[in-house]
């Protein structure tokens, strides 16, 4: 009653002060008085009440980084993807089919070239130890020279077989040879003593295991894998001797019969993988 009664008060004197012709007051002025006067006028009960919501403002400044974190756990592995194409060919290996002048048919493998095999003279302690496999084409160096002077010699290979011998048929004959790729598989094996490969092993030809003779010859080769039916040298059939292979058989000291028998030709086989 007493906020009702200060109200009329100022109203009276605005209305008083304005009738003797006084200096309105400013909008300002006015503008609270008014305001005043609502209020005075609000039922009791909404006196001291909240007033609405301001409007929002506008957004403030984005906040600077917080440190890093710890790292999270492992996620589940994933489904393994599907296999990537086939890469290119990594390897390859070479091998010399003796005996024969051209390459199995195995899936894979082809010719070098076709060649004739020569060897040091079976009975001299010199030369080479090792078969080779010569071109049927010679081809010389410019700078060679026919001086002819301590040298050291190369012979065809004959085959030497007893009468009652595999390969009897063939004695006396030259040999040939045939040079092999195999652009599939990398890794290349002679096995003595069989002819079948190891599982997961390619079998590239099979056949009779030769070297030089063991008794009165001077001169000693390596272990050949000659082919199981050998081929000849057209024309050369002659008893020059030169290099010369014998079929191999064992002897039965610190070698177990059986299962080896030192009645047989011993034979062999090339494996690729």
């Amino acid at each position: 009653m007493k906020k009702i009664l200060q109200v009329l008060g100022c109203m009276f004197l605005l209305v008083g002060a304005a009738s003797y012709g006084e200096t309105p007051k400013s909008n300002i002025e006015q503008a609270k008085a008014r305001r005043l006067a609502r209020q005075s006028t609000d039922p009791p009960s909404q006196c001291g009440c909240t007033g609405r919501d301001g409007r929002d403002g506008l957004p403030g400044r984005d906040g600077r980084d917080g440190e890093e974190g710890d790292p999270g756990p492992y996620g589940v592995p994933g489904i393994p993807g599907p296999p990537g194409p086939a890469g290119a060919d990594g390897g390859g290996v070479t091998y010399i089919r003796w005996g024969r002048t051209t390459c199995p048919e195995v899936e894979g493998t082809e010719m070098i070239y076709e060649g004739i095999m020569a060897g040091s003279w079976y009975d001299h302690p010199g030369g080479g130890a090792n078969y080779l496999c010569l071109p049927k084409t010679a081809m010389y160096h410019p700078e060679a020279t026919t001086a002819n002077i301590r040298r050291s010699n190369l012979y065809g290979t004959e085959y030497q077989i007893t009468g009652g011998q595999a390969l009897v048929a063939h004695h006396d004959h030259n040999a040939p040879c045939a040079v092999c790729d195999v652009s599939t598989r990398s890794r290349k094996i002679m096995i003595p003593g069989t002819y079948e490969c190891p599982s997961g092993w390619t079998v590239e030809y099979s056949g009779w295991l030769m070297s030089a003779h063991d008794s009165g010859h001077k001169g000693r080769t390596e272990f050949v894998c000659v082919d199981k039916d050998p081929e000849d040298i057209a024309g050369l059939y002659a008893n020059t001797n030169g290099a010369l292979l014998y079929p191999v058989e064992v002897v039965c000291t610190g070698i177990p019969c059986p299962p080896y028998d030192d009645r047989k030709e011993l034979s062999c086989v090339v494996c690729t993988r």
